[in-house]
């Protein structure tokens, strides 16, 4: 619940100065809940795949999936992949992948080509 709320409110605030501010607002919502979509889909595919070195190619297309659809889309998977870290981190997990797991993250959101993450042989599917 405090998730929707901080959207909420952070969309009210970036909106807020604006004439037509609810608009702009329904927009930022409704991008980021796209956002968190595309973020979802990403994972499920790469559960799916189960392919091995895939990892990145999917942080990068979550995240290149949801920033293409606008400020909200591209602010819910900035902060999908920093929980999602955030977690790698409480589990213990290696540094320097945790680095490039990062990487490709904002690889994608700022909409890199794909292709220097997809590992040999996946499916055309995904």
């Amino acid at each position: 619940m405090k998730f929707f709320t901080s959207i909420f409110l952070l969309s009210l605030v970036l909106c807020v100065t604006s004439d037509n501010w609810a608009e702009r607002a329904g927009k930022f919502l409704k991008d980021t809940y796209g956002g968190a979509t595309d973020m979802a889909r990403a994972y499920k595919d790469m559960r799916e795949a189960n392919w091995k070195n895939s990892d990145k190619y999917f942080h990068a297309r979550g995240n290149r999936d949801a920033a293409r659809r606008g400020p909200g889309g591209a602010w819910a998977a900035r902060v999908i992949s920093d929980a999602r870290d955030f977690y790698n981190l409480m589990r213990g997990r290696d540094k320097a992948d945790r680095r490039a797991d990062q990487e490709a993250n904002r690889w994608g959101r700022n909409g890199g080509d794909l292709k220097r993450y997809r590992p040999r042989n996946l499916p055309r599917r995904y």
